[in-house]
């Protein structure tokens, strides 16, 4: 706590990276819940893919929450887990980043498989009319 605010940390690995906001005041970028991992993300300029534009329509913002930090997410709701379960690389620790609302300290690694897409020319496309629309 900074202020008498909660400041939570946000370390994405491998890169090492740490950022820091203000709880609630955090601008909503439109991409996944606010103030979720990939609205973080966006928001400070760290790539995190999000191929359905983090409507919890894919798996592509897969994430592994390390250091014993998952109870500084928000609870994964069923829709998140249904859609886990397609993803590559499942662990007991994975969360999409699109719903993974940010409560306090956190370590996250993204994946290779996801660091090595991006790397090799892909990138979030437009879906469209394919992109289920938010309850």
């Amino acid at each position: 706590m900074r202020y008498n605010v909660v400041v939570p940390k946000v370390t994405l690995l491998p890169e090492g990276r740490t950022v820091e906001f203000e709880t609630g005041k955090l601008p909503y970028g439109e991409h996944g819940k606010p103030e979720s991992l990939l609205d973080i993300c966006e928001h400070f300029g760290i790539h995190l893919e999000h191929a359905c534009g983090g409507s919890c329509a894919c798996t592509t913002c897969h994430v592994i929450v390390k250091n014993a930090t998952d109870a500084n997410l928000s609870e994964m709701d069923d829709d998140e887990a249904d859609r886990l379960e397609m993803a590559p690389g499942l662990t007991l620790h994975s969360r999409l980043g699109c719903q993974s609302v940010v409560t306090g300290d956190v370590v996250v690694e993204i994946p290779s498989w996801n660091r090595n897409y991006v790397s090799e020319g892909g990138g979030s496309i437009n879906l469209g009319a394919g992109i289920p629309v938010r309850k």
